[in-house]
């Protein structure tokens, strides 16, 4: 998709099949994962995922090699130098992430969000949030790559 209201970019063969087992099994284990709770509908729940996240420094050595390759490769496709990554686990099928927009105080305006998937196969449904609601959906598989213009935060949701 390629219009006014933003781009998407989806690339199902960004990393080789072994090359995303092996980064997902040493992010996996290598995370200290998060379990979090939100404030929805004037009470409080389990996020239903587990999440991670790492400032992209070069002094940070905690950073997995495997993210560290995984930005390099991220970077060199994109041209964008992205200063953080933002960690999604989601453990079986009940694991999910709610329909939203990124929040746009925490991107750096016109820059894009990358989400590279490395675990089984889930779908993401994008849908304009203003008439006509048109939706689509992928299924982002272990390799892909999904790349959104800065701009879609504004016109459309993902989860």
């Amino acid at each position: 998709m390629d219009d006014a209201r933003g781009r998407i970019v989806y690339t199902s063969d960004f990393v080789p099949p072994d090359v995303a087992r092996a980064w997902f099994d040493e992010v996996r284990d290598a995370v200290a994962w998060e379990a979090q709770r939100r404030r929805m509908y004037d009470r409080e729940v389990d996020v239903p995922r587990l999440v991670g996240h790492f400032r992209l420094a070069p002094e940070a050595a905690h950073l997995p090699e495997a993210i560290r390759a995984a930005t390099r490769q991220v970077i060199a496709a994109t041209g964008v130098a992205f200063t953080s990554v933002g960690l999604n686990f989601y453990r079986d099928g009940r694991d999910s992430v709610a329909p939203h927009n990124d929040h746009l105080d925490e991107i750096a305006p016109g820059r894009p969000i990358a989400l590279l998937s490395l675990g089984a196969t889930r779908r993401m449904t994008i849908r304009a949030k203003a008439a006509p609601r048109r939706a689509f959906h992928l299924d982002l598989a272990a390799g892909s790559l999904l790349v959104m213009s800065y701009e879609t935060q504004l016109h459309y949701t993902h989860g």
